[in-house]
């Protein structure tokens, strides 16, 4: 059942994934790829949807602007992080309804760009194939995880990702995502149309056309990297949408999302004058 009681308009945007709960000291906060990823969209000026499923109680981030078409759960996704010095740990306390293609309105049947956001398997790959006259950008990380009955979480080697990911227009993963495994970037190089590893601070490299080009990050003091990915992800799909260059959308999207660690959570998205003043330098370059 779809829970969504206002008219649904045409998009530009649309992100599929799960809008998650993430828990800190003070009790929960908004997280996931979907809230990140579309406030992005959203401060480009875009019309943005989120196809997701979450429980009743959810605490949403301020989601004005944005059409939500949400399945109704028992729950929501929750994450538990934890930090030391061998890197972040998580678990999966619970996870809300999987999201399968006949949930999309009909008026999004064909928006501009379709992001594919899953973070905890939640989204039916065959949305590959429901958007043929869209761009479809994917950050497949939620497919490449796994997690045992105590919901601790742990890579998951997804085999089907040579099949699916092969209808991506780009992908976007994290070295991380992939434990670091350059065996695994090399399977994936030359199935994939244009694929972006990055790596943190150090920025992104971009593999298109037999090529493989690194884009430095900018210094900026980190104040919070939560959703520097996401951030990302959607300045680098939604130029590519426009510019069909993966150099320029990757160097674009590597300085918007250095801007965005200067600032905490759901405060990190980009401002109106760093999106304007970094596509003039990249057009000046």
């Amino acid at each position: 059942m779809i829970n969504n009681l206002k008219p649904i308009e045409p998009i530009d945007y649309l992100i599929i994934g799960h809008i998650t709960q993430d828990v800190v000291p003070e009790g929960f906060v908004p997280g996931g790829t979907a809230s990140y990823s579309s406030l992005t969209a959203r401060s480009f000026g875009l019309r943005v949807g989120i196809l997701t499923s979450y429980a009743q109680d959810v605490i949403l981030p301020d989601l004005h602007d944005i059409q939500i078409v949400s399945t109704i759960s028992e729950k929501s996704t929750v994450f538990e992080n934890t930090y030391s010095i061998d890197g972040r740990h998580q678990k999966i306390l619970s996870r809300a309804e999987i999201l399968h293609p006949n949930q999309i309105p009909q008026t999004w049947t064909s928006p501009r760009i379709v992001h594919l956001g899953p973070i905890a398997d939640e989204v039916d790959p065959l949305f590959f194939k429901s958007f043929p006259n869209s761009f479809l950008g994917v950050t497949p990380q939620g497919w490449y995880r796994t997690w045992d009955e105590q919901g601790t979480v742990s890579f998951n080697n997804w085999i089907e990702s040579n099949h699916f990911l092969q209808y991506a227009d780009a992908v976007v993963l994290s070295i991380e995502d992939l434990q670091f495994d350059e065996g695994l970037i090399a399977d994936l190089v030359y199935r994939i149309r244009v694929l972006v590893i990055t790596e943190g601070s150090w920025g992104a490299r971009v593999y298109w056309n037999g090529d493989v080009r690194n884009f430095k990050a900018p210094e900026k003091e980190e104040v919070d990297a939560t959703g520097a990915g996401d951030i990302f992800s959607t300045a680098f799909f939604i130029r590519m949408a426009q510019t069909k260059d993966p150099w320029a959308s990757a160097r674009f999207a590597t300085h918007i999302a250095a801007h965005s660690v200067t600032r905490k959570a759901m405060d990190s998205p980009p401002t109106d004058l760093e999106i304007q003043k970094n596509l003039t330098e990249i057009i000046q370059n």
